[in-house]
């Protein structure tokens, strides 16, 4: 019977997880050289090195370093080879697909720092290069997933393959389900004044004359654009295609000359101005620079005075939680209850760990049921509001059971079947495929039949 561990080997490429794969100032000086070829494509010796010394800088290796490094190959043999097999299905990902999966990566990452500063001092890389260094990475996990999920698409489980993949699972390796809260929130954004929009218009338009003028649109976005994923690319967003942008940014956009500068332009992140850079059919190149208007410290107190009010109306009984939700909340969510969404699994389900700091340090303290005070908090476009937390629910360790984790253990035995079906697929592909691995790692304990040739 394989392992829990077993199940998850070739679903690599799925998780959030990414800083694992950035690469860090190696330690030894490798001598570089081709370890293995998967049809045209080619795995060297810093491909294997590169992963095994940032896994080990943080942490993550245990075990023998060659067993280690083993694992590692058997990774990139079987994404070079889903890579042979997109180049014959013609499988592609455009550079828009890439930047937008890098974006969204790299947001949930900043969120979990704190900031955008907080996390290149973390991994001493600037935002710029950390997204250089994973472009490729990423676009290869992308095209796998499309061929993976070609594979295994339409494998289901039933409830009986459920109950027989638990029975299967030894006692003594029965996983320990960690601690898990179900949170709900009513949120409070701020309105933001008059005065402070209009003085973050005029600013824009002092910078677009300066722009008219002579002054380089690349170095002002550098100094004052509040938008932290081109600010240090001179505003540059690179190519977006229709539907890709938002409607009101790109209604301006598309109508732009190459190097015009347009008027002030509103959207839901904030102000822009906007200066087209290249344009290839549907596609747009532009910079930008961002203003965006701030919440005033009185404003943000009254947000938190409103909530102060609704917590002692529930703590009263004189209103429930969801309807408090439905009346006040000005979040997306409030037609689901105010649910939080976990963005890893998307359950309702979270870990400690993959809770924002402020939202783990709340709840931590408290019982099931219990509202807290209004907490502070940044939205999703980084402005201050306030919210109230509702701990609906919080499990507590357990060894893994059918009456408690149902949901858990079907999916693990989705994964399971997937699984057995990729192994199958890989094995008879590995057949059809030019594949060869030097001897040094011919003697590796392979899950998968790479050296049947």
């Amino acid at each position: 019977m394989r392992s829990l561990k077993r199940i998850y080997k070739h679903f690599l490429v799925l998780p959030l997880v990414l800083f694992t794969i950035i690469s860090v100032a190696q330690e030894e000086y490798v001598v570089d050289q081709v370890v293995a070829v998967v049809g045209k494509n080619i795995i060297l010796e810093s491909d294997i090195e590169t992963q095994y010394l940032s896994f080990r800088m943080q942490g993550g290796v245990s075990g023998n370093a060659k067993d280690i490094r083993c694992a590692i190959l058997e990774d990139i043999l079987y994404q070079k080879l889903m890579a042979s097999e997109a180049e014959v299905d013609s499988i592609e990902v455009s550079e828009i697909q890439v930047e937008a999966e890098l974006d969204r990566r790299l947001g949930m990452f900043i969120n979990q720092f704190g900031s955008q500063e907080k996390m290149e001092e973390y991994y001493n890389k600037t935002l710029v290069e950390i997204k250089q260094e994973l472009y490729e990475i990423v676009k290869d996990q992308l095209i796998t997933q499309q061929v993976q999920s070609g594979i295994i698409e339409g494998v289901t489980v039933t409830p009986s393959e459920i109950r027989s993949f638990f029975r299967s699972l030894p006692n003594d390796s029965l996983p320990i389900i960690k601690t898990e809260y179900v949170i709900a929130e009513i949120v409070k954004n701020p309105p933001i004044s008059v005065e402070e929009r209009i003085r973050v218009k005029e600013q824009l338009l002092e910078l677009r004359k300066r722009i008219l003028q002579g002054e380089s649109f690349s170095t002002l976005a550098i100094l004052y654009s509040q938008d932290p994923g081109s600010a240090k690319k001179g505003g540059e967003l690179g190519f977006y295609g229709r539907g890709q942008l938002y409607p009101e940014f790109e209604a301006v956009a598309y109508k732009l000359n190459e190097g015009e500068v347009s008027n002030v332009v509103e959207t839901e992140a904030g102000y822009h101005i906007i200066q087209m850079i290249e344009r290839k059919g549907d596609y747009v190149n532009v910079r930008h620079i961002l203003l965006v208007p701030q919440v005033s410290p009185e404003d943000l107190m009254k947000a938190r005075q409103e909530l102060d009010t609704v917590v002692q109306l529930i703590r009263a009984d004189s209103i429930s939680f969801e309807e408090a939700v439905q009346l006040y909340s000005d979040a997306d969510n409030k037609n689901s209850e105010g649910l939080l969404i976990n963005p890893y699994t998307g359950s309702t389900s979270f870990e400690a760990e993959q809770l924002d700091a402020q939202v783990s340090f709340t709840i931590e303290k408290m019982e099931v049921g219990e509202i807290s005070n209004p907490v502070p908090m940044k939205t999703e476009d980084q402005k201050d509001a306030y919210r109230l937390l509702l701990l609906k629910d919080k499990t507590v360790p357990h060894k893994a059971s059918l009456e408690q984790d149902y949901t858990k253990l079907s999916e693990w035995a989705l994964m399971d079947k997937q699984q057995k079906v990729i192994d199958k697929w890989i094995n008879d592909k590995a057949k059809k495929t030019y594949i060869r691995i030097i001897d040094r790692y011919k003697d590796c304990a392979f899950t998968n039949e790479w050296n049947a040739r």
